[in-house]
């Protein structure tokens, strides 16, 4: 693991230093960041289980988008009052993120955002590719008329929020892309296992989206899977598919230079692994 300081910006990467996890001496946590995202309206929160539901979703979406950094101080109580709940769902919601890997719990210590594991991430990508593959064939040998127009509708929605450089729009828009995809290919379930196993590649694709040119790129590729989709051209689509699964990999430099201390595990030995398993 890193130590000291993550290096400067490098590029149009975020490089913000995340607070410091215990490694092997436990230390007490920092002061907690406020909860970033509110309770939804009209939802009774006072309810134990449905409490728990949306805690979780929110958090999720806050550690998955780099709101909650790498390393970060996560405080029940904290989260407990925004609620206005018991910290008995908070706690719930918690431990359901670190089994899905997202959390770290150091007893005596304190609760954190988990490092991204670079170990993980190759079997991740693999997954994600064999099913996607899978997938866009079926979608390109069954899709109707209506669903391309909505795929293509989709790839509007991409142009609009890139045209305003909005990351956190294009994000969602690149995932309702390819979930639409599954829902064409007669699978909608694929893509609840494909987002359970992408969930660290996601938290590394959001340090390249601010370089410049890579969601019109991202964009491009997109359209050349639409296009074989549309002219129902299955090893045409899986072709595209590959294609732009393997360019918007994340390089060694990208990852060592934008903040190592966000990552565990060997950044010598296991970067090297990534190429061809990130999106």
């Amino acid at each position: 693991m890193p130590s000291g300081n993550p290096p400067a910006k490098t590029g149009s990467i975020a490089a913000t230093p995340p607070s410091t996890m215990p490694s092997t001496t436990p230390v007490m946590p920092a002061k907690a960041a406020p909860l970033l995202v509110r309770p939804p309206a009209r939802r009774d929160m006072r309810r134990g289980p449905t409490a728990a539901d949306a805690i979780h979703r929110d958090l999720r979406a806050e550690i998955v988008s780099l709101k909650r950094k790498p390393g970060e101080p996560i405080a029940e109580k904290q989260i407990a009052e925004a609620y206005g709940v018991s910290r008995t769902p908070v706690r719930e919601a918690v431990l359901r993120l670190a089994d899905e890997g997202l959390i770290e719990i150091f007893p005596q210590s304190g609760t954190f955002v988990a490092r991204i594991p670079l170990g993980a991430l190759p079997e991740a990508g693999v997954i994600r590719k064999v099913l996607e593959r899978a997938t866009v064939r079926f979608a390109a040998e069954r899709a109707s008329r209506s669903q391309i127009a909505a795929l293509r509708a989709c790839l509007e929605h991409q142009r609009e929020v890139d045209a305003v450089g909005d990351a956190d729009g294009f994000h969602q828009a690149d995932e309702a892309f390819h979930a639409q995809i599954t829902e064409m290919a007669g699978y909608p379930g694929f893509w609840g296992i494909i987002q359970q196993a992408k969930v660290q590649l996601d938290r590394c694709r959001r340090l390249t989206l601010p370089v410049p040119g890579r969601m019109r790129t991202v964009i491009a590729e997109h359209e050349a899977i639409v296009e074989a989709i549309a002219g129902h051209d299955p090893d045409r689509a899986e072709q595209s598919l590959v294609r732009h699964l393997d360019n918007l990999q994340i390089t060694v430099d990208d990852v060592r230079n934008a903040a190592p201390l966000y990552f565990s595990g060997s950044l010598t030995e296991e970067l090297t692994a990534l190429d061809g398993a990130l999106r």
